[in-house]
């Protein structure tokens, strides 16, 4: 076992870890934060994505003991008690979710997408979507959801900026 220590939500959260456990199944099984999804195991999918240190990525293809130091945001992170993100809200008032298997991992990306560039492009976010796939959607939707937060909000959308801050 490893001991770790990683900010998770703005909160330090310590454990002790097999060298081994995936950072999803860190957050899942002992911090139970269940908003990443474990869709496909095999890092195509994209339902486990999180940020780590400002910047998307799977969680099944990063080891716990990897983001030990991290700062890590989960989609349980994003609203500020009972205000959504503008992202979240976005997906509401959009229909951007049917199942919502995959909606988590499509917000965080979305955070990520928007921190970069608050003013994409349909053709932009859909690229910036690429490495998440819904099997109910046909997409449409989750673009106006996204392009709803950027319009709604473009400051708060993002959590940073291409330079890594916030």
């Amino acid at each position: 076992m490893v001991p770790i220590s990683i900010t998770v939500n703005g909160k330090v959260r310590k454990g002790q870890v097999e060298p081994r456990m995936l950072l999803v199944h860190f957050l899942r099984e002992q911090l139970n934060l269940t908003g990443a999804h474990v869709g496909c195991d095999t890092s195509q999918c994209g339902a486990c994505t999180v940020l780590i240190d400002g910047r998307s990525a799977k969680s099944c293809t990063v080891f716990a003991v990897q983001a030990d130091g991290s700062q890590v945001v989960t989609i349980e992170g994003l609203a500020k008690g009972d205000q959504l993100h503008p992202l979240q809200e976005g997906f509401w008032e959009e229909h951007g979710l049917q199942c919502g298997y995959c909606t988590p991992g499509m917000i965080m990306s979305a955070v990520n997408l928007l921190g970069d560039n608050p003013t994409p492009s349909e053709d932009q976010i859909r690229e910036g979507l690429s490495g998440n796939f819904c099997r109910c959607t046909g997409y449409q939707h989750i673009v106006n959801a996204i392009q709803y937060a950027a319009n709604k909000n473009p400051a708060e959308a993002g959590l940073h900026n291409s330079k890594g801050g916030r």
